[in-house]
Order: C-alpha cells, then structure tokens, then sequence
C-alpha cells in the first residue's frame, strides 16, 4: 500500500532539498572561483572584479605553468610522498590494528598499549621535540622524513582496530582449522574483509600527504625539494627582478601575468589528483567510518 505524503513531510523534502543544494554550492565554488580566477584578464583579476564568471579569456597562467620546472618538480615530489606515505601509513596500521583488536586474553599488553598511543595522541611532545627527532634521524631535506613523521595516526587506527574487532571470530576459527598461520589469517582473512575501513583510510591519508605543507616547510631546506602544497604557498612573481635578461616578446607575456591568476591556476591544478581519486573511494568511505568508529 503506497502511503501518500503529508504536507509537512514535503515541505521537510523541500526544506532538505534546497539545504544540500546551498552546502553542495558552498563547496563547490571555491573549485568553481580558482578556475575562473585562473582564466581571466590581469586587470579584471587584480580588481578582485571575478566572482561568479571569468572576465576576459587569458591562458596565460597556464602557458606559464607549462614553462615552471619547479612545479612540475615540487608536483612530483608531492605524488611521490602521497604514494610512499599512504602505503606505509597503511601497512603500520595493518600491522598493528591486528593484535590491538584481539581480545587481553589473547594479547595481554593491548590495554597498555592502547592508554599509550592514546596519551600520545591528546599530548603530544610539539613541534620542537618532533623536529629534533626527524633531525636525528638524519630525515631533513628527505622524502622519508616527509613521509615517516606522520605514519601512525592514531585517529585512523582506532578506526582500523573497531573495524578489526567488528569482522566475525568464525572466519579466523575456520581459518586455523584450515591449518593458516597469523600471517596468513591476517593477510587472507581480515585485510579482504576490510576493504571499507581501508579505502576510507587510505582517502584519510592520501590527502592528508597532498594538501599538508608545514612539514614540507619545516623539514625542507631546499626550494627545490618543496613538496606541491609548500611551493603553492611560497608563489611570488618577481617581473621586475627579471626585466633586464627578458625579451621583447617575454617582456610583453610577463607583463599580461596576473600573481592571483598564477596562483589560482596552480591551485586548480593542485585540486585535480583528489577531485579523480574520490570518487573511486567514496562508496567505501561512510561504510567504513560507521563500521570502524563504533565499537562491538
């Protein structure tokens, strides 16, 4: 029997139709401005006159993307520390997520371990302690240091471990009896059925890699080994410094360049990577927050 809808029901459609429509907005022009920022005149962008549309058509941002090494240098760098880190990241939390979600009686220390990484979490040692360590390390001006100082999240392994948990006792029981060892359960067992958990914390970390530059700032010394997010924020556009070793046709490109066309251009560019990735994973992503973020 179909129930007709009452009129506050629809009205509370309505309501919530119109609510998603204003958010889905306020998140999406931000993406929207960058782009059109990036494509207009110089005058019009340095007037603060764009908002809604482009005004004029200039490609000239881009162009001079095309021609900036470092860019594509510091791109590369960060792609390479948000493939690094995310599976490391993911492999400590597998590792360690795995006997965390036993029960004491099967692993005594967990609770220990638990009150440990948990105290670390709310009270960390701060910024100094943490770069004296990676220095000691000898990790500055590394790609590792970039990507071993924030491989254990504690947020995302508490997440992982309620997940662990959640998988059924049966499957590791029919497993043993199969004659597989812990590796072997681990990697054949809980890692297939964790699929969820892992895609969201992968997206989680991914781009946590990408978007983070106080890092890169920090432990880099090197302009040329700044991570994307680190060189997007140090971008200036000094003309006047080069007008003397320009030509006439590379004066007169200079001179239609906009800083905030260039920089929102870069951002733009720097938006592409996550904005194809997640769709990929957004289907596992409410699935494994639910599933990860309530304990059994």
């Amino acid at each position: 029997m179909i129930k007709s809808k009452s009129i506050s029901e629809y009205v509370f459609n309505v309501f919530n139709l119109i609510l998603m429509g204003i958010l889905t907005l306020l998140c999406l022009y931000p993406i929207w401005y960058a782009l059109c920022l990036s494509i207009s005149e110089k005058a019009a962008a340095n007037a603060g006159l764009v908002t809604f549309y482009p005004i004029g058509f200039s490609l000239q941002s881009y162009r001079e993307i095309m021609r900036d090494i470092s860019f594509f240098n510091s791109f590369w760098i960060s792609i390479q520390r948000t493939v690094l880190g995310t599976a490391i990241t993911l492999f400590v939390l597998i590792l360690m997520a795995y006997p965390l979600a036993k029960s004491k009686k099967d692993f005594k220390p967990r609770g220990a371990i638990m009150w440990v990484i948990i105290f670390c979490m709310l009270f960390n040692g701060g910024t100094i302690p943490w770069y004296i360590t990676v220095k000691n390390y000898r990790l500055i001006d590394s790609i590792w240091g970039l990507v071993l100082s924030g491989s254990l999240p504690v947020f995302n392994l508490i997440l992982m471990v309620n997940f662990f948990r959640s998988i059924p006792s049966d499957l590791e029981e029919a497993a043993v009896i199969d004659g597989a060892g812990p590796w072997k359960i681990l990697f054949m067992v809980v890692v297939p059925c964790s699929i969820p958990v892992i895609a969201t914390i992968v997206l989680f970390t991914s781009v946590y890699h990408w978007n983070e530059f106080f890092q890169g700032l920090v432990l880099t010394t090197s302009e040329s080994r700044y991570p994307l997010q680190t060189y997007i924020r140090q971008l200036v556009v000094n003309i006047q410094a080069s007008m003397s070793t320009l030509s006439r046709e590379q004066l007169e490109e200079y001179l239609k360049l906009s800083n905030k066309s260039l920089n929102a251009a870069k951002v733009f560019i720097a938006m592409i990577p996550m904005l194809v990735v997640y769709p990929f994973i957004q289907r596992y992503f409410i699935s494994g927050i639910m599933l990860g973020a309530v304990k059994e």
